[in-house]
Formats: C-alpha cells, structure tokens, sequence
C-alpha cells in the first residue's frame, strides 16, 4: 500500500472516531441545556392570586419561552415564605403588610415589586359567639391568640391602641392559623386576630363575633415582593410573573364565584367561604406609590419603637425600581 493510501485510510478512520465520539455525546445535549435553564422558585401561600396562577398552568409556558421553568413551595403564612426568600430557597413570593418588615430589619435581601389595594375587612379580631367579650377595650388582661409577624400583628396593635391600651396589657399566644383556630374553638384563648380566608371560615364555621376589622385602622396590603439579586438579575422573568399575576387577578375580580370554586379544591375551604373572602380582598397589582411607602414605614417605626423589630430600617431602600 502507498503512503499516500496509508495516509488516506488513516484519516478515514479518524473521522469516523470522531463521529462515534459525536454520537455518544448527543444524549448528553438536552441534560446541558436543561443544566443551563434558570429557574424561578415562587413561594405562595394557600390561598390567594397565586394559587389561581399555580393551578391554572399559564405562568409556566410564558416563561419557558425565555429558557426559564418554575418551581412552587407552599408556606402556611408571609413570616416563614420571606424567611425562606431571605435564606435564597426560593426567588418571588407574596405577603401581607407585616411579614416584609420583620423580614428586611433581619436582611437586606428582599424587594418589594408591587402590591394590591387595601382590603381592611380582610382581617379582624374574633371572639366566640358567647363570649362576655364586647369590645376591644374588654381584651385587657385577656388571651389574644395571633401569628407573629403576620399582617394583623400590626392591626392588634392599632386597634389596642385606639382603646387605650398597649400589647402588655394582654397576653399575646403566638399560634400558626390551624392551631389558633384550635385554641380558640376549645377555650384556650379568649380571642383571636386572623386574616381571610381563615377569618371567613372562622365566622362561618363557628359563628364567632367580630370586636374589630381593619377598617379606619390598618390598609391591610398585600405585596409581591422578591430576592434582591433575583429582581436584579431577571428583570424579564419578573416582568412576565407581574403581568400574569396581573391577568388572573383580573379575572378573579370579575368572576368571584368562579374563582372561589376554583381555589376551594387546593384551599380545602369550600367555595361559598371562599367567595365571601374574595369579596373582601383588594384587587389591581400596581407598583409601590409614595403613600403605600409611607404606610408600610409607619409599620415599620411602629414596631421599632415597640421592640418587635431590632433596627431602624427605611421601606424606600427596598422597592424595586423597573430597570434596575
């Protein structure tokens, strides 16, 4: 054989190495590019717009057009879904007014992105039906079962403050909803500050009496709000969630009923209650303006000035700004 046969054969054989080599990899490529894809980690809590937004499916394929998939983490309330958006578990999630302030005075993690209009009827303190319990000036020396950090944290202390009274004046029980509701049914607590759609049931299921709704007191907010670096980096992705956010808020505005039975099978509340909870909520995800800043401050030097929180913080320093 020639050398220039040799020379032929060799390469010959050279390329169909290469090419084996090629084809082994080939299975690999959808696993890199599935390696490479960004994920979005939305923490929600049972009830709400995102849960709508969840078992409707429509976030998912808008984001995946933009190399993006989502991951859902349930929480049982705002404390502990922005202790896990502090701790870098998950990218967006949603709150009421209190659970961001306890959150940025522990990290400066977060960013508020935008929020829904108030819904002061949305929480409120309950006492049993037959309880001598009248009004709220009556809780003073009284059981007072309430999540810590959560949203009506803030409305019982306003509403102890407008019956002259202060949070030593009662015995504050710090329990998760399920378990408040527990304590409160049996007789452990003498009362009970809790948010929608729990508050709905609540009234419902036991025919508890309300001392004091948000009304004139509190805005009761709710906020979507996100990891820093996340908002920073993914400014897109966040586009797209607010704006889906936005069209199934929308909607459930619109069409309460419809809404209430769609969310009463993930929820475990039946929909009647859920549609009176619906009637209450605030509705039109909006930026953060001048005055909700403000509010969410008082908040804020509120509970500053009680203890409740270990610094000063300013609420301005975490709003996002679009571009940024």
């Amino acid at each position: 054989m020639s050398a220039h046969a040799r020379a032929g054969l060799r390469r010959r054989a050279a390329l169909a190495l290469a090419s084996l080599a090629l084809a082994s990899l080939l299975p690999l490529a959808p696993l890199a590019a599935r390696a490479q894809e960004a994920v979005v980690r939305i923490g929600y809590q049972k009830y709400g717009t995102l849960v709508l937004l969840k078992g409707r499916g429509t976030l998912e394929p808008k984001l995946a057009a933009l190399g993006y998939r989502v991951t859902w983490s349930e929480f049982p309330s705002g404390p502990p879904l922005l202790e896990a958006l502090n701790a870098g578990a998950i990218d967006f999630g949603t709150a009421g007014e209190t659970p961001p302030i306890f959150a940025q005075a522990a990290s400066d993690r977060l960013t508020y992105v935008a929020h829904e209009p108030p819904a002061p009827r949305g929480e409120a303190i309950l006492v049993p039906k037959e309880s001598p319990i009248r009004n709220v000036a009556d809780l003073q020396g009284r059981k007072v079962a309430l999540n810590r950090g959560s949203n009506v944290h803030y409305l019982l202390v306003r509403a102890l403050e407008k019956a002259g009274l202060t949070l030593s004046d009662i015995t504050q029980v710090y329990l998760a909803p399920a378990d408040a509701r527990a304590a409160f049914e049996r007789g452990a607590v003498d009362a009970w500050v809790i948010w929608d759609p729990f508050l709905a049931a609540a009234e419902a299921g036991t025919g508890a009496r309300t001392l004091s709704d948000g009304t004139g007191l509190v805005a009761n907010h709710q906020f979507y709000l996100a990891a820093r670096d996340f908002a920073a980096r993914q400014g897109p992705a966040l586009e797209i969630i607010t704006a889906a956010i936005a069209e199934v808020d929308s909607w459930a505005k619109a069409n309460t009923e419809a809404a209430a039975r769609e969310l009463a099978p993930s929820v475990g509340i039946p929909a009647p209650i859920l549609a009176t909870a619906l009637a209450r909520q605030g509705y039109g995800v909006r930026p953060l303006d001048p005055g909700v800043i403000a509010e969410q401050q008082r908040i804020a030097d509120t509970f500053r000035a009680l203890g409740l929180i270990p610094k000063a913080i300013s609420v301005a320093d975490a709003v996002h700004k679009s571009g940024s």
